[in-house]
C-alpha cells in the first residue's frame, strides 16, 4: 500500500528543500532575535562597568577608546569588530601581528582587560548590528583568514555561522596566538564541531562556562 493510500504526504525534491530552508531561516531569525535581546540587556546591565573601562582606557594611554579592525563574518561578509583598545598600535591591514605573551604593544590597563576578556564587551554592539552572535567561532583578522584559508582545508566552513564573542574553541583551551598551522587546525576542528552541533542549549552552556572562566581568569588570554 502506498503512502498516499495511508493518507500520508511525502515530499521530496524542490518542495522538501524549500521547506527545510524555510525552517532553517525561522531558526536563524529566532537565534538572531535572542542574541540581540541578550546583548541589549547586557549593555544596560553593564553600563557602569563599560563607562569605567572607557575612562581607564582614555587615562592610561593616548588614542581612541575603541579598537576597530576588519573581520570576516557570515558567508564571508566583512565587518568592523569593536573592542576596548588594549594596545598602543591600531593594526588593520594586510599584515596583523598576533598578540603574544609579554607583548610590549599592550598597555597597562590593556593587560588586565585582555586577561579578564573585558576588552571584548564592546562586541555586544556587533551583536546588535547582526555582525556577530553571542556564541560562534571567534573572528580572526582578515589577513589571517586569507593566509589560513589557503593552507588549511575547509577553513572557510567556519563562515557558515555568525562569528561569536565566545565559542566552543575558546572554552576548550584553544584561544590566543596560533604560532603554527597545527594550532589553527586544532581551533578549526573545534569551530567546525560547533557549526555542526549548534543549538540554543549548547550556546547557553558555552556562555555559562565562559563567564565562570572569565571570573577565574582561566581563559589564558594575553
Amino acid at each position: 500500500m502506498s503512502s498516499a493510500e495511508h493518507g500520508l504526504l511525502v515530499t521530496s525534491g524542490p518542495e522538501a528543500r524549500a521547506g527545510a530552508e524555510h525552517t532553517s531561516n525561522i531558526r536563524h531569525s529566532v537565534h538572531v532575535a535572542i542574541d540581540i535581546t541578550v546583548a541589549a540587556a547586557a549593555i544596560l546591565l553593564l553600563m557602569p562597568l563599560l563607562v569605567l573601562i572607557a575612562i581607564l582606557v582614555s587615562l592610561d594611554s593616548p588614542g581612541p577608546i575603541l579598537f576597530r579592525q576588519e573581520r570576516t563574518g557570515l558567508k564571508g561578509r566583512k565587518f568592523n569588530i569593536y573592542k576596548f583598545r588594549t594596545m598602543h598600535v591600531q593594526e588593520n591591514g594586510p599584515v596583523v601581528q598576533q598578540a603574544s605573551r609579554s607583548d610590549v604593544r599592550v598597555t597597562r590597563i590593556g593587560k588586565f582587560l585582555r586577561r579578564s576578556s573585558l576588552d571584548e564587551l564592546p562586541q555586544l554592539l556587533n551583536v546588535i548590528k547582526c555582525d556577530m552572535a553571542i556564541v560562534g567561532p571567534r573572528p580572526h583578522a582578515v589577513s589571517h583568514d586569507i593566509y589560513y584559508g589557503k593552507i588549511i582545508p575547509n577553513y572557510n566552513a567556519r563562515f557558515n555561522v555568525r562569528p561569536g564573542i565566545t565559542g566552543w574553541a575558546q572554552i576548550s583551551g584553544s584561544r590566543g596566538a596560533t604560532p603554527c598551522s597545527a594550532d589553527m587546525e586544532k581551533r578549526l576542528a573545534l569551530d567546525l564541531w560547533y557549526v555542526s552541533n549548534a543549538s540554543l542549549m549548547l550556546d547557553f552552556k558555552i556562555i555559562v562556562k565562559t563567564v565562570l572562566m572569565c571570573l577565574a581568569f582561566k581563559l589564558d588570554a594575553y
